[in-house]
């Protein structure tokens, strides 16, 4: 193979030849590299694709830019959305303002609010979403709606005897204001069998008070009841929100506060297939004393009331008959005369004490 011929028998210039060598001897950054006669041979065996050549060992191919899926995906979902909000645009709503089945409960309540809650989308209840509508829909039901703190040791009794009397204070709560047989106009037999038998005004209000209810010995000022004939209750939920606190009160005595919010929603039992759904609303505020037998005289497992106080909307006007009488249709009407109340306001203490205003209030919502 003479000088300047490649294997292939093509000619190489007497120049380019000796410059190839002088750049290689030297090193040159940018030398040409002759491809070994085995690289050139692979080359020349490889097959072909159709309208693909192979990729020559000097080439260069450029990448190709890629489409980004991003806006495609995004017009995809924004179609979706606007699908279902136009097939079922109460729900939308519903999940904007927390009051559908499924939003998220709200977080204890361990202090009193500063605020009041915001106002919902106006939406009326149904016998499948009885708090539709309303800020109780994001609250916890039953006992679970009560916060109970911590315990610590307080005057006579000592932690674990604490929180014994805080549990107690909660299922008097629960016996009082939530138990169904109690809803429905029984007896509240657990309830009373809480309190302090030797408490001589609370005994003459429950022996009075469930035979001729009177504004002074009204059942409703410690119990939640109903008259069967006229409403019931829809469903087995009743939504609850308060706390219970506690200090050390008169004599050592452990003294427990509960401030709780009841919502229940009721319809007509006479209703012939309607489905108006009234919810009443009662806040109570209730102390209690946890008092040390070894200075007053108590029953263990007892404790005695030092006050009751209750706010009470869409429960009824007029002469206490011993039940909470929601208002339907023509009635609601003619009751909503009375100064407005916000029901779900717990920024402020329970207006109503021992001796209920004459007039009723007119709930801004329920």
């Amino acid at each position: 193979m003479g000088a300047g011929m490649e294997p292939n028998g093509s000619s190489r210039s007497d120049e380019e030849w000796e410059r190839f060598l002088r750049e290689s001897v030297a090193g040159a950054a940018d030398a040409p590299k002759e491809p070994s006669a085995r690289a050139r041979d692979v080359a020349k065996r490889l097959p072909a694709e159709p309208g693909v050549g192979p990729e020559g060992w000097r080439s260069y191919t450029p990448v190709r830019p890629r489409r980004h899926p991003g806006w495609y995906v995004v017009g995809l979902l924004a179609s979706l959305v606007l699908l279902v909000v136009a097939l079922a645009p109460g729900r939308i709503v519903d999940l904007f303002a927390g009051e559908g089945p499924d939003s998220a409960p709200l977080t204890a309540e361990t202090s009193r609010p500063t605020r009041v809650p915001p106002a919902d989308a106006a939406q009326r209840p149904t016998m499948d979403e009885p708090f539709r509508g309303s800020p109780a829909a994001g609250w916890a039901a039953g006992e679970a709606g009560i916060t109970v703190p911590d315990a610590g040791a307080v005057g006579w009794m000592s932690a674990a005897q604490v929180e014994r009397a805080l549990a107690r204070s909660r299922d008097f709560l629960v016996a009082s204001s939530l138990d169904h047989g109690v809803l429905r106009g029984e007896r509240p037999e657990k309830a009373i069998a809480l309190i302090n038998p030797h408490q001589r005004d609370v005994r003459e209000l429950l022996d009075i008070a469930f035979r001729t209810p009177s504004e002074k010995n009204d059942p409703l000022l410690l119990f939640s009841r109903f008259q069967t004939s006229r409403s019931q209750l829809v469903g087995d939920v009743v939504k609850t929100r308060g706390r219970l606190t506690y200090q050390e009160g008169e004599r050592g005595a452990l003294q427990v506060t509960a401030d709780v919010t009841f919502v229940y929603p009721v319809t007509r039992a006479d209703a012939g297939g309607e489905d108006e759904i009234v919810r009443t609303i009662v806040r109570r505020e209730l102390v209690l004393s946890w008092d040390d037998p070894d200075k007053v005289i108590t029953e263990p497992g007892t404790f005695s009331i030092i006050s009751y106080k209750y706010d009470m909307t869409n429960g009824g006007c007029g002469a206490p008959t011993g039940y909470l009488t929601p208002p339907f249709g023509a009635d609601r009407q003619a009751n909503e005369t009375g100064t407005k109340i916000d029901p779900y306001d717990r920024s402020a203490p329970v207006g109503q004490g021992e001796s209920p205003v004459d007039e009723c209030g007119k709930a801004t919502r329920s």
